[in-house]
């Protein structure tokens, strides 16, 4: 998406505010959404940052501050399945996935309605269109009050470390968005799982609820995507993302002269531990956190091996993305 040179400085003067996680601050973020502004919000996976989805310019701003290809989709945001059947059609799989596991970290991307009234570019030109219900009480609240579709990616700039505190949306979008709603530290810390149900459910990107429980649920193993597709469905699927300015080496026993540790389980001499006691829940909910802190100083990053199972593979599917070749 080429970005206006004029409209780009013009957002780089905004104010950003912070608003309280109370009923000012949910008022003051719905104005703002109304009025087709960006409002930064938690759930319980990362921040997002939202618009109104059926606000063409609203949305264009997203891609705008964010620095975000407009081929990429968003996922919307709805309060319950009620509002989500407005937007998509559910069949029976699908319903049967809501019911198990919203309001919570899944994602469906399912055949659009013809009478959504979403911007375009929530989809990205795909007739499907990505959803969940949020289980944060404060993104519950917002999408209650707004009574409307908010698309939301990962509030920061594209291709880098997502948000997990309110303080790092600030560190990467601050002048480019009207407010951050404040609600702390966020409790899952990876993205939402996306599972693709035009057809077969596909797995189309691992996050915070295991492939296994969505499995389980449905009686059958999930097919999983192709690592590059020609088209991009959902959020997450393009090579390089999620990425710190620093290099990343994975699956390092030790640190080599220069490099900072992330540990994971038993690793003598790390520099941070997503989990000492090998937890994935734990290692999940500290991945982007470290990746943060980390990514203030200078001079590459190494990072133990994370098994490939549960959220772990969720995990690694975020750290080969920081690592991969940037564009």
């Amino acid at each position: 998406m080429a970005i206006n040179k004029d409209a780009a400085s013009k957002a780089m003067k905004l104010k950003t505010e912070t608003l309280s996680p109370d009923a000012k601050g949910l008022r003051r973020a719905e104005r703002i959404l109304s009025a087709g502004g960006l409002v930064a919000f938690p759930t319980e996976t990362v921040y997002g940052l939202g618009a109104d989805a059926r606000q063409g310019k609203a949305v264009a701003r997203i891609f705008e501050a964010k620095g975000r290809p407009s081929f990429n989709p968003l996922i919307i945001h709805v309060a319950n399945l009620g509002a989500a059947r407005a937007y998509a059609r559910f069949n029976d799989a699908a319903l049967r996935l809501a019911v198990a596991f919203w309001p919570g970290p899944l994602t469906l991307v399912l055949p659009l309605r013809e009478d959504a009234g979403l911007s375009p570019l929530v989809t990205a030109g795909n007739p499907t269109v990505a959803i969940r219900v949020p289980a944060h009480p404060l993104a519950q609240d917002l999408l209650t009050s707004f009574a409307g579709p908010i698309a939301a990616p990962s509030a920061n700039p594209s291709g880098r470390i997502s948000p997990t505190r309110a303080q790092h949306v600030m560190n990467g979008l601050s002048g480019r968005i009207d407010a951050v709603l404040d609600g702390g530290p966020t409790e899952v810390g990876l993205e939402s799982t996306i599972i693709g149900l035009s057809d077969t459910p596909v797995l189309l990107r691992p996050g915070g609820l295991p492939a296994e429980e969505v499995a389980r649920c449905l009686g059958h193993d999930l097919e999983v995507a192709p690592e590059n597709p020609e088209t991009v469905s959902a959020p997450g699927q393009l090579a390089s993302h999620y990425a710190p300015r620093a290099m990343l080496r994975l699956n390092a026993q030790t640190a080599q002269p220069g490099e900072r540790l992330l540990g994971f389980g038993n690793t003598p001499g790390a520099t941070l531990n997503l989990s000492p006691s090998g937890d994935l829940h734990e290692a999940a909910a500290n991945l982007f956190r470290h990746l943060h802190r980390l990514d203030r100083d200078t001079g590459p990053i190494a990072v133990a091996p994370i098994p490939r199972k549960g959220l772990g593979l969720a995990i690694n599917d975020r750290l080969e993305r920081a690592a991969a070749p940037r564009p």
